[in-house]
C-alpha cells in the first residue's frame, strides 16, 4: 500500500500498472464509508501477495488526481492496468465484493505467458507476442530494437508503422535509417545539412533523424532544433 500525491501519480499508478495492477482508493479524512472500505480493500489486496497494489489518494490533499477521475463521490475505487482504467466502483463495499473486483484485475493464464514472453525478450519470443496481438506496443518496440541491432533496418521500420509514434519509436526509426553513427559524426552531418535543408525534403527528413538519434535531451539536438527553424522560416 502506498500513499500517492499529485506529483508521484504517474510514476507509482500509471507507469507502475504497465507491470502489476494498481487499485486507486480515492479517500478524505471526513468520509465515514472510506474508513469503512479502506481496512477491506488493504486486506484483499495484501491477499493477493503482491499481484495487486493498492494506492490511497486523500483528494484533499491532491485535487488534480481527483478531478482526472471526475469523481462526484467517495469512496471511489479504479483498477488500472497498463496506464487504463479497467474496472471501478463507488461507495462503501463488503469484503465479499471487494474480494471479487480485487480478484478480476489479477492476471489469467494468458496474461502470465505473454508476461514471460515479452521478458524473455527474444526475437522468436516477441514474435509469437505478436502473432497473436499484432499491434502489441512493447512487443513491437522491442522487436524493432533486435531488428536494428541486426541490420534489419527495413523489418523494423515497416514493423513500427503499426503503432503510434512516441520519442522511443522516432528513436529506433532513424537508427534504422542511418545506421551505426558517433556524436561527433552526427553533428558534422547536422552542419553539412544546415545548407541545404530549406529546399531538399530529403535532406530535412535526415536532418529530423539524426536529431532523434541524439535524443530530446541532448543540448545539440537543442541547439540544432533552433538553427533548422531558422533556415527554414
Amino acid at each position: 500500500m502506498a500513499d500517492v500525491v499529485d506529483a508521484t501519480f504517474t510514476e507509482e499508478v500509471l507507469e507502475r500498472s504497465k507491470l502489476v495492477p494498481v487499485i486507486v482508493d480515492l479517500w478524505a479524512p471526513w468520509c465515514e464509508p472510506c474508513k469503512a472500505l479502506g481496512p477491506i480493500l488493504e486486506k484483499c489486496v495484501k491477499a493477493t501477495e503482491g499481484k495487486v497494489e493498492l494506492a490511497k489518494v486523500n483528494i484533499d490533499e491532491n485535487p488534480q488526481i481527483a478531478q482526472s477521475f471526475q469523481v462526484q463521490s467517495i469512496p471511489a475505487v479504479f483498477g488500472i492496468k497498463d496506464g487504463e482504467v479497467v474496472d471501478a466502483f463507488i461507495g462503501a463495499k463488503g469484503e465479499a465484493e471487494v474480494a471479487s473486483f480485487v480478484e478480476g484485475l489479477l492476471p489469467n493464464a494468458q496474461d502470465e505467458i505473454l508476461d514471460q514472453l515479452l521478458e524473455d525478450g527474444t526475437e522468436k519470443s516477441l514474435e509469437e507476442v505478436l502473432q497473436a496481438f499484432p499491434d502489441h506496443p512493447e512487443a513491437i518496440t522491442k522487436l524493432a530494437k533486435i531488428y536494428v541491432e541486426n541490420d534489419r533496418g527495413e523489418a523494423a521500420l515497416d514493423l513500427l508503422k503499426r503503432i503510434p509514434e512516441s520519442p522511443e519509436t522516432r528513436h529506433i526509426a532513424a537508427q534504422a535509417r542511418t545506421g551505426e553513427i558517433s556524436q561527433i559524426e552526427i553533428v558534422k552531418r547536422l552542419e553539412e545539412l544546415l545548407g541545404i535543408v530549406k529546399r531538399d525534403e530529403k535532406a530535412r527528413e535526415e536532418f529530423v533523424d539524426l536529431l532523434d538519434l541524439l535524443g530530446p535531451e541532448s543540448d545539440e539536438t537543442k541547439i540544432y532544433r533552433q538553427k533548422l527553424s531558422r533556415e527554414i522560416y
